[in-house]
């Protein structure tokens, strides 16, 4: 028998949808399963034609290419422009809606690192903001070129990598972001969102948890370069899932953090809505991102930072942070009384 609290009714969405917010929808539910099965899918294809079907060639000259291709990811991507402009990810931008907030202007004579928090559990804030032209990062700060920072492990995935390359992700391993930090000229934003897949496993809403006290890898890449860091807190991004209870010492949590460290990718069990209703499924609710990219941190350049060094700039970086949280929280509904959790 069910308990008089429990409400096990399903909310279907009335049938008068207007037609931009079904297009919303679309938009994002394939963004969704890119995100989750698209890589998988790409693989077993690949496979598939291989091996059982008359099309085995164009697997081969695939792989061909592949190898001929190899490095392409670890040295700047494939960012194609046209694409990151289409028009269809201001339905994406819309849906929650996405906002990118200026608080400061960047040089675009200098190279940056860009720290986004906290990781969400897909990082719609980051991927909108910064692999797609829906928000305006180019009018914002024009003269940089952003590349979000991914897990390498996608990009050993036939096809995905190329899908993924066209939005300017690139592997998140020291030689790629150091390859965009090293070009002349400056203009380059490498963003990277530092608490990572660990994390997303704290992506609960109302959580102010952002992975940063032991961070320092990013830290020294800052230094190595002399590119000024960059704080980023998007406001939001913990609020358009929910995630199954996991609280460290748990049995879920210890087999989440276990998985983590022999796969690389974190399993939050999360969920959401659905398509057409509003009670289960994987698609985000709509909830408004706010991503806030706070004022540069000056860095200058040395190719052997010591640890005083390094800790000087990780606390200064923890304390911008803290100020561009503080400063804002205000404005996006975060209570008084919250405030960052450094684990």
């Amino acid at each position: 028998m069910l308990s008089p609290g429990l409400d096990m009714k399903i909310h279907f969405a009335p049938a008068n949808v207007p037609l931009v917010r079904r297009i919303q929808t679309a938009v994002v539910l394939q963004w969704v399963f890119s995100f989750l099965a698209l890589a998988p899918i790409c693989i077993i294809l690949f496979f598939f034609l291989l091996c059982y079907t008359r099309f085995w060639l164009i697997s081969v000259l695939y792989a061909i290419w592949w190898y001929i291709d190899w490095d392409t990811p670890s040295r700047g991507g494939r960012k194609v422009p046209f694409l990151c402009q289409l028009r269809v990810w201001e339905y994406m931008r819309d849906y929650f809606p996405i906002k990118l907030v200026k608080t400061a202007d960047l040089d675009p004579r200098k190279n940056y690192v860009l720290g986004f928090h906290p990781h969400g559990i897909l990082v719609a804030g980051a991927f909108t903001n910064f692999c797609t032209e829906a928000t305006g990062f180019s009018k914002l700060f024009p003269g940089l070129r952003s590349n979000l920072l991914m897990l390498p492990l996608w990009f050993r995935a036939p096809f995905f990598r190329d899908y993924i390359m066209c939005a300017g992700l690139v592997p998140s391993d020291k030689e790629s972001a150091s390859y965009l930090l090293r070009q002349k000229g400056g203009g380059n934003a490498v963003v990277i969102a530092v608490g990572g897949a660990p994390e997303a496993l704290d992506a609960h809403p109302g959580d102010y948890t952002v992975h940063l006290a032991n961070k320092k890898g990013f830290i020294k890449l800052a230094i190595e370069h002399g590119a000024d860091l960059v704080p980023i807190y998007s406001f939001g991004e913990n609020e358009v899932f929910d995630q199954v209870e996991n609280p460290r010492g748990t049995w879920l949590r210890y087999i989440q953090e276990r998985l983590q460290s022999i796969m690389g990718i974190s399993l939050p069990l999360f969920h959401a809505r659905g398509v057409f209703q509003y009670s289960f499924g994987l698609m985000p609710y709509r909830k408004p991102i706010n991503t806030v990219v706070g004022r540069p941190i000056p860095v200058e350049k040395n190719m052997k930072p010591t640890p005083e060094e390094l800790d000087v700039f990780h606390q200064r970086y923890m304390d911008e942070l803290t100020r561009l949280f503080e400063e804002h929280k205000g404005n996006y509904g975060v209570p008084e009384d919250a405030h960052l959790l450094f684990q």
